[in-house]
This record gives C-alpha cells, sequence and structure tokens, in this order.
C-alpha cells in the first residue's frame, strides 16, 4: 500500500497584529520529504508515528513538507498558496496514493482562504479520487466545516488540552484510515454544533471525565472515533465555535445521534466548565499571600504566543514594579532587542534595560528597569507538546529587584520550567511564577506547583468570548446570548 504524508499548519488569530509570512514557516521548523526522520518537534510528531507504523506493515511511504507556524495573524495569500502547492505537487509526484495522513492545525485562515484545511483537502481529493482514503489530524482549536466533512474520510482531533496525546491521536488515524482502505470499516462522519465559543481544560472536571467518556465510547457499537472540537475563539471564520465530531461504521444517523447526544452533555456542564480568572492584583496577592514551599503559578492567558499574541505584553511586570514584589520569576517575555543588548553586555552586568511593549496596542506600554544579566544562552530550548522541543533562540535571564525575567527571540509560549531553570533561573524558591500560556503550561508546571490560577490581564487573546468583534459568524452563541437555540426548532 502507498501512504502519503505531510504537515501544513498553523493556528489564526485574525485580530492580531502579526502577519504570518513564509519566515514563520521556514525558519521555525520546515522540512521536506524528511520530517518525520527529524527529532520530535511540534509539527513532525504525527508523521514519525506515521512513517514508524506504516514501514512496520510493508507499506511504501512518500512524505511531503512539515511545518508548523508559530501562531499569528493571517497568513499571506502566496506563502499558503505555495506551501499548499508544494504538497499537491508531491503527491502528484507520488501517485498512485492508497491513503492519504495530513496533520494541519483546522483553524488556519489565509488572505481570500477562511477554511484553508477545506481548501487542501478539496485539492486533494481531486488529485488522489474516490477510493483513496484521506485522513487528517487536527488540533482541537479547529473550525470544523463542512468541506472538510465531505473531502475527507476520517477527521481525528486531539482530546487533551494541553496536548499531550498529539501521538496517540496520529496512531488513531493511521489504523482508521488504513482499516478503511483495506475495506474492514467504512466510515461516516457527522457534526453537531454546539453553538458555544469557549475553552475547556482537560486536567480539570468535569472535562476530564467527559474525555474518559468520549474514549469508553469508541470502538463500541458501530462508533469508531469521537472528537470535541474546541474551536478556537479569535478566529473570525463563519465555522467559528465548539463542535461534536463523531465518526460511525456507515451509519451516519447514528453518528448524528451520538454527536447530538455528547453536545448536549458540554452545554449542560457550560458553566461548570467556565475558567474563573483573576484580575492582575487578586493573582498577584494570591502569591503574596503564598505561605512558602512550591509556587503559584499565574497563567497570562491573554498575551499567550500560541493563540496569536505577541508575547511582550508588559500588564502584569508594570504591576509587579509598581507594588515592589520580590521574589518573583516572569516569562517568557518576546524581545530580540532587549535580549541582543544583554549579549553586548555579558553576564554579571547592570545596566538600563527597557523591556516588551514593542508590538502595538495589545503590548501595552514597555518597562523600563535597572537589570543585572544573570543567564545567557545562543539557542535556549525548552520542553514542548507530546515530547517535543520548542526553540527559544537567543535568550536572556535578567533580574531586577527580585523579579526573574525571561527574554527570548523566537515568539513562543512557555510550555515548560526548563524555559527557567535552562538559563539559571531557579523555581523552587520563588513563591510566585508568572508564565505567558493559557494552558499548555499546565503538564510540565502542575507538578513544581502548588497552586495555578489564570489572569485576565490585557491583551491579543483576552478571555472575553462574548466582545470577541466577530463578523463572519452569523447564528448565535453562548456566552454572547444565554440559549443560543432559542426561537429555533434545532435541538
Amino acid at each position: 500500500m502507498n501512504v502519503f504524508i505531510a504537515a501544513l499548519a498553523t493556528e489564526t488569530n485574525t485580530f492580531s497584529p502579526l502577519p504570518t509570512g513564509r519566515v514563520a514557516f521556514v525558519e521555525r521548523e520546515f522540512f521536506r520529504n524528511d520530517g518525520s526522520r527529524q527529532a520530535a518537534r511540534l509539527g513532525n510528531i504525527p508523521l514519525i508515528e506515521w512513517r514508524r507504523m506504516a514501514e512496520a506493515e510493508g507499506h511504501t511511504v512518500a512524505e511531503s513538507i512539515s511545518t508548523f507556524a508559530q501562531p499569528a495573524g493571517s497568513t499571506l495569500r502566496h506563502v499558503y498558496e505555495e506551501l499548499r502547492d508544494t504538497l499537491l505537487d508531491d503527491l502528484r509526484k507520488a501517485m498512485p496514493i492508497d491513503v492519504v495522513l495530513l496533520f494541519m492545525h483546522g483553524a488556519m485562515v489565509a488572505d481570500g482562504y477562511d477554511d484553508c484545511e477545506g481548501d487542501t483537502l478539496a485539492r486533494v481529493r481531486e488529485i488522489v479520487g474516490p477510493d483513496a482514503k484521506i485522513g487528517i489530524e487536527l488540533d482541537l482549536h479547529c473550525h470544523l466545516t463542512e468541506l472538510m466533512r465531505t473531502s475527507a474520510d476520517v477527521i481525528i482531533t486531539f482530546k487533551e488540552y494541553p496536548h499531550t496525546d498529539i501521538g496517540d491521536r496520529a496512531q488513531e488515524l493511521y489504523t482508521l484510515c488504513i482499516a478503511a482502505k483495506e475495506g474492514r470499516v467504512r466510515p461516516v462522519m457527522a457534526y453537531y454544533d454546539c453553538r458555544m465559543v469557549s475553552m475547556w481544560r482537560t486536567p480539570d472536571e468535569p472535562m476530564k471525565s467527559f474525555v474518559k467518556r468520549m474514549q469508553s465510547l469508541e470502538g463500541k457499537d458501530g462508533i469508531l472515533s469521537i472528537s470535541f472540537g474546541h474551536g478556537f475563539p479569535w478566529g473570525d471564520v463563519p465555522d467559528v465555535g465548539a463542535k461534536m465530531l463523531v465518526i460511525a461504521d456507515g451509519d451516519e444517523a447514528k453518528a448524528q445521534a451520538l454527536a447530538y447526544q455528547l453536545g448536549q452533555e458540554v452545554w449542560a456542564m457550560r458553566e461548570a466548565t467556565t475558567t474563573r480568572h483573576d484580575s492582575i492584583d487578586e493573582g498577584i496577592t494570591a502569591g503574596e499571600e503564598a505561605s512558602g514551599g512550591r509556587p503559584i503559578v499565574l497563567a497570562d492567558v491573554a498575551d499567550n504566543a500560541g493563540g496569536g499574541a505577541p508575547a511582550d505584553n508588559t500588564a502584569i511586570l508594570r504591576r509587579l514594579v509598581d507594588r515592589g514584589v520580590r521574589n518573583v520569576a516572569t516569562g517568557c517575555y518576546w524581545d530580540p532587542v532587549a535580549v541582543r543588548i544583554c549579549f553586548e553586555a555579558g553576564i554579571g552586568s547592570t545596566f538600563d534595560l527597557r523591556i516588551g511593549g514593542k508590538c502595538g496596542v495589545a503590548s501595552g506600554d514597555p518597562v523600563d528597569l535597572r537589570v543585572t544579566v544573570r543567564g545567557l544562552a545562543e539557542d535556549h530550548t525548552q520542553g514542548g507538546l507530546s515530547g517535543g522541543r520548542a526553540q527559544l533562540g537567543p535568550s536572556a535571564y535578567v533580574e531586577a529587584d527580585g523579579i526573574h525575567i525571561i527574554l527570548m527571540s523566537i515568539r513562543q509560549q512557555t510550555f515548560a520550567p526548563d524555559a527557567f531553570t535552562g538559563l539559571g533561573c531557579t523555581l523552587d524558591d520563588k513563591r510566585l511564577v508568572v508564565v505567558k500560556s493559557t494552558q499548555h503550561f499546565y503538564a510540565a508546571f502542575a507538578p513544581v506547583a502548588s497552586a495555578i490560577r489564570y489572569v485576565a490581564a490585557p491583551g491579543a487573546i483576552a478571555p472575553e468570548y462574548d466582545k470577541i468583534p466577530y463578523t463572519k459568524r452569523t447564528t448565535p452563541y453562548w456566552p454572547k446570548v444565554a440559549d443560543p437555540f432559542a426561537g429555533t426548532n434545532l435541538p
């Protein structure tokens, strides 16, 4: 059997001030024909699994590009088209193909394309024809569209947030697509629009048990796979919002019924799954009042580079300085200029440094501090998702009167403690650690934290879902309205 694999992904915040260009894809992680043979990074984890499984079963693997750009604003049209067409050209050269396996994000938007995944899938279908099986793995923060559903045979999203199951879902997709090509199953897919825009944290109840319930239903009574597409709130596209996706073996009515049932369960949990967000001062006060031992971790959710934010917002840093807080670590701030200055000065140097506030309104104002350089690294990295590594580039650790700050040159959210400790900034002796991330920090920081709290500071992805200025979603949604189904004959 001939198997074709590729990855083309980014998550688009259409409200972000940062356009996504070619450098965002090529410089961060880009491979052609051999991404599955590289060390694990975010974009190639599924490809590594697919090649391993296919070759173990004696199949032939043809591989195209593997690239995953850091989330930001809309991708430039010619950049998306160039990458897409490279993938399609490789597919044509590899024909005939029996199974196509793609890794895309599910919330990629380019100029002129609200649904890059659906567009790519439709073009892949034109090339391979109706008999080949097409499977796609998506981030759960995706916009599930009808073009995706009708173009692919199998769609599977991550189940966990933070995304600790990328490799597991890749294995699931491979197994199901191979079984479909061999005629052992006939997957049919159904959606249910939950009419909700929110964020769901799967390590916490009741979502933790809901994910387990989804998995318990798979492989039974003709149900092949279940995905909960959480949606990506900061994408101004028609299909933004949460949807249930169920794949059944040849029975679309069964898939639709279960999607409706599970979607109703999500609706019933809407209040219980809503995250409480502290104000900046509430979060800082909690850290100051901590009794010692492990630090309290505050998540600066609105300045998360993983959601397209600049990662240079200074609102929390400003309050730490104004309140005279000591013994706190905070990072990572995207400020290549400040990093370069630190390298020029060298470890141990003390001088005045302007930090952050460089990218626009969502960044806030710069903060001027008297800092001492405590650590430097030319090629700093941190633990990433599902075992991968995340690049931070040239990075600096500076201290300003008891505030310990990590500065980076490659824009990235904070995933793991070694973003700090890798530069010499210890955490076990801190009362408070502030990370620029929405949820992906959780898996690595929870074991070292006495508590985790989420802070709604100003930023590019502030968690005010009822105030996001959509122009393309036409159907009502919660929490914009209390009951988005009122006055309709829809369930």
